[in-house]
């Protein structure tokens, strides 16, 4: 894990490396002050030779200076070195993320992606910065300060030499007990940014059933269960400090004790005492800044574990070691296509699918609520892999294809439709970025959505807000519509996304997209009979299974599910 992380260091190195070289430095400014005191103490003042004590002063202002340069120094190069890391940790995830099948990013959930991306890697950060801060600094200063005290007085050294181990000891309970409880508090973590996703993205539905109490509760209780976690955790880590206090003035207190004695009977020197509490506390100071190493590195373990976690994963769909790097029409073929979200032969949504579409033909796709309408055409761009069978499109199989020559012959207005942030112009060219203003129009007004855009102020450049919330339903599917056609695709993949627009629209959509796009494969994925009755051909789809294939006129000859849509459909429009 640490060899994987290591490597978002990169160019931030110098800095990573400069930082426990500098904070040597000052350990070392730090071990030398008290022995500086001590003879200041003992041949300066205690002599009355105020030259010897003014030199001794002036030499512990230098070190004092050069200690406090070296801190300086040190925690701006930690900052540099930590910041640089965590940016290059973030792209790496974010990098690995834009590889991930939908399949990848179905296992992890995307609450949980965000927190990965957010609080485990600010975790790992600050871990990263006090671990090159502390890790040469404080063991330096460690067994610096504790050969400076067996030195000056080696009987008197064992009272501090006994309680390290204790102490070691302490850690390590704490640790091993504290480091599953964090990876627990993560998971929590997960859950009330769930809360907070659902909630956000789902606001106007909340609004609109007057649900706010509800996702109030729901969210205090995720807040709750964090805060639970939370306090299960950290009331392990916070046992270290009274420990470390406790053993580190007792220690003081016993040399306190046992030293001054000394120095009444007169074996001991007053400066060489003050110099020697100084080592001890110095010791116990450096174990203690040790330990809160040790377990900021334990408390960030849970974060670097679910860091690694999606490092470690492979996308499911992978590339062909040769890939095809051209397609060469539109022609679509199943061959016996099998497919399992789960991955489960057991469990098919699509099963045995048969097709085959010639290039340039509108295929209507049509069956009820659940019978994997929009599972089967994502299949197609390869959005996901299937159990069983081949895809072929333009004569090879989809598997073959290089992914981003396959998908940007495939053009794609999903389901549920999605704009980002920025102006139209920005969200349009989403489909073709070097699209001229001339191309954005024809793609818009084939989509219908000239009229309407030329209505706002600024037109093009009109910005749409966070996820498009400054247009409408149908409006927005007019936007989604123009990307696709901008990208001039061999295949695009209408799925049920004229539902929110009325039916004269639908219909000057749909004349508009059979006049310019000729020589295009087209399939329409529609709730209504009348998107689909200028189809070439019509699938008819029933319980993940192909029911039926053929014109429109065929279909209303001997298809019984086609035949009462079609009827209901008419029925309702009379009444």
């Amino acid at each position: 894990m640490i060899k994987k992380l290591a490597s978002c260091v990169g160019e931030y190195k110098k800095y990573a490396i400069a930082t426990p070289i500098i904070m040597l430095g000052e350990a070392i400014m730090e071990i030398l002050l008290p022995l500086i005191m001590a003879n200041m103490i003992d041949y300066g003042i205690q002599d009355k030779n105020i030259a010897y004590t003014v030199k001794m002063g002036l030499l512990m202002i230098l070190c004092t200076l050069i200690s406090l340069s070296c801190g300086a120094g040190g925690g701006i190069c930690a900052s540099k070195a930590a910041m640089g890391f965590a940016k290059n940790l973030r792209s790496k995830l974010f990098h690995k993320v834009q590889t991930f099948s939908f399949a990848n990013v179905d296992k992890f959930s995307t609450a949980s992606l965000v927190t990965r991306l957010t609080t485990d890697v600010t975790n790992t950060q600050n871990a990263f910065q006090m671990m090159i801060r502390m890790a040469i600094r404080a063991p330096a200063m460690m067994i610096g300060a504790a050969i400076m005290a067996i030195r000056i007085n080696p009987s008197l050294s064992s009272i501090f030499i006994v309680v390290i181990p204790i102490l070691g000891v302490c850690l390590y309970l704490i640790m091993s007990r504290a480091h599953p409880r964090f990876g627990i508090m993560m998971e929590k973590y997960d859950a009330l940014n769930t809360s907070v996703q659902e909630n956000l993205t789902g606001i106007r539905v909340v609004k609109a059933f007057v649900r706010e109490e509800h996702e109030n509760k729901k969210f205090d209780a995720s807040a709750d269960a964090v805060r639970k976690a939370q306090l299960r955790a950290e009331k392990l880590v916070i046992l270290n400090s009274p420990v470390m206090q406790l053993c580190m003035y007792g220690c003081i207190l016993a040399v306190l004790w046992f030293g001054g004695n000394m120095v009444i009977n007169g074996t001991f020197q007053i400066g060489k005492l003050s110099s020697f509490i100084s080592y001890v506390t110095q010791t116990l100071m450096s174990l203690m800044m040790l330990s809160m190493v040790i377990m900021m590195i334990t408390i960030s373990m849970a974060s670097i574990r679910r860091i690694c976690e999606v490092l470690d994963e492979e996308p499911v769909i992978r590339e062909d070691a040769h890939p095809v790097e051209e397609v060469k029409d539109g022609s679509i073929e199943f061959s016996n296509v099998s497919f399992s979200y789960a991955g489960d032969s057991n469990n098919l949504t699509l099963q045995h699918i048969n097709l085959s579409i010639a290039s340039g033909e509108t295929i209507g796709v049509i069956g009820g609520t659940g019978s994997a309408k929009s599972t089967l055409v994502q299949l197609i761009p390869r959005l996901y892999d299937i159990q069983s069978g081949s895809i072929k499109v333009g004569g090879v199989d989809v598997r073959k294809y290089d992914k981003e020559v396959l998908r940007n012959a495939v053009s794609m207005v999903l389901q549920k439709n999605v704009l980002f942030s920025g102006t139209i112009r920005d969200n349009l060219r989403w489909g073709n970025e070097n699209a001229t203003d001339e191309e954005i129009i024809e793609a818009c007004k084939a989509a219908d959505a000239y009229e309407f855009i030329q209505s706002f102020p600024y037109g093009l450049d009109t910005d749409l807000g966070q996820g498009g919330v400054n247009v409408s339903g149908g409006q927005k599917q007019r936007l989604c519509i123009a990307r696709a056609l901008l990208k001039k695709p061999k295949i695009i993949i209408l799925d049920d996304s004229t539902s929110a627009v009325d039916t004269a629209t639908d219909a000057r959509i749909r004349a508009a997209l059979r006049r310019d796009l000729k020589g295009t494969t087209t399939l329409i994925i529609a709730q209504r009979i009348t998107s689909v009755q200028d189809a070439d051909k019509v699938i008819v789809l029933n319980d993940g299974m192909v029911d039926d294939f053929g014109t429109p006129a065929e279909l209303m000859e001997r298809n019984e599910i086609y035949r009462e849509v079609y009827t209901q459909q008419q029925k309702g429009a009379k009444e």
